[in-house]
């Protein structure tokens, strides 16, 4: 319903246009967009590929003494063939692939929607620092959807990030498993608007109240390598010590993780894959929800 000036009091209007401000700051910066667009590519280059485990071990070969009397040639092509076998298989152990790149750059989708959650929040400081929170707050428009449009702008930068990063990734020689179709895809990109959705309605939460950038700065630095070296994005959570391994359990890193690799590594496992989603359902739905009540109550002039 629109009335007689022409200014649609729709929530929904509202909220897109405020969602529609924070996009264009985004895509209207070229430095920002390229930059944006860069740092997948330089995390899936040379982060990724610089740690090979896999390389390590197969350019290291256990030094064999000299026997006597001295192996065949076969005898040593058969060796040789056991310890690429070995090598495959700790992967396959450790990883599940045979390939450490493929297994982390999956990590590396969590850790730039991690890290655009993160900086969700510094927009909230901004605004009310230039003085655009004060023009928005006297508006008609809900306090619920200055949040929300934040927290929508992080989610749609997340999965635009994560498609980039797992073009680089598929270009560069990730190795997708045996129930891999292209509509897993659908379902990376659905976990990646899930978690998206919960870090960032936290992250605002925390910048409601702030006025100042450097405390958003330091709740940034405290919490971002804890929830990432805390959870399975570059190593496995079960040969994490067992004092940390609780909290990998209530890391919603872990479980977005865990369905993406499912979606595009490993053999589907359907019982544990709702067990993923179920938890970053209830994680975005909880942290929506708190990030709502906090605006309501604390987002002010």
């Amino acid at each position: 319903m629109k009335p007689r000036n022409g200014n649609s009091r729709s929530p929904l209007h509202g909220l897109w246009a405020l969602t529609n401000r924070e996009l264009k700051k985004w895509y209207k910066n070229p430095y920002l967009l390229i930059l944006s667009i860069i740092q997948p590519l330089i995390w899936m280059g040379l982060f990724g590929r610089a740690m090979n485990i896999g390389a390590i071990l197969t350019s290291n070969p256990i030094s064999i003494p000299p026997l006597n009397p001295p192996l065949t040639l076969e005898q040593q092509i058969g060796l040789a063939k056991a310890f690429s076998n070995a090598t495959t298989q700790i992967m396959q152990t450790t990883f599940g692939t045979s390939d450490y790149f493929s297994y982390m750059s999956v990590g590396i989708v969590s850790f730039v929607v991690l890290f655009t959650a993160m900086f969700s929040g510094m927009s909230i400081v901004w605004d009310r620092r230039l003085g655009f929170l004060n023009k928005a707050l006297s508006t008609p428009v809900a306090r619920g959807s200055i949040l929300m449009s934040k927290v929508l702008n992080s989610v749609i930068r997340s999965i635009i990030q994560a498609a980039i990063v797992l073009g680089f990734a598929f270009a560069l020689g990730l190795t997708v498993g045996a129930d891999f179709t292209p509509l897993n895809l659908l379902g990376v990109f659905a976990a990646v608007f899930l978690i998206g959705v919960g870090l960032s309605s936290i992250f605002i939460a925390i910048a409601v109240r702030s006025t100042r950038i450097e405390t958003q700065m330091a709740v940034m630095n405290l919490l971002n390598l804890p929830l990432l070296f805390a959870s399975n994005a570059l190593f496995p959570t079960n040969l994490m010590p067992d004092w940390l391994q609780p909290f990998t359990k209530i890391n919603p890193i872990t479980y977005v993780t865990d369905a993406n690799r499912q979606l595009i590594l490993y053999t589907i496992n359907a019982h544990q894959l709702l067990i993923d989603f179920a938890f970053l359902g209830a994680f975005a739905l909880v942290c929506s929800a708190i990030g709502i009540l906090l605006s309501w109550r604390y987002l002010t002039k």
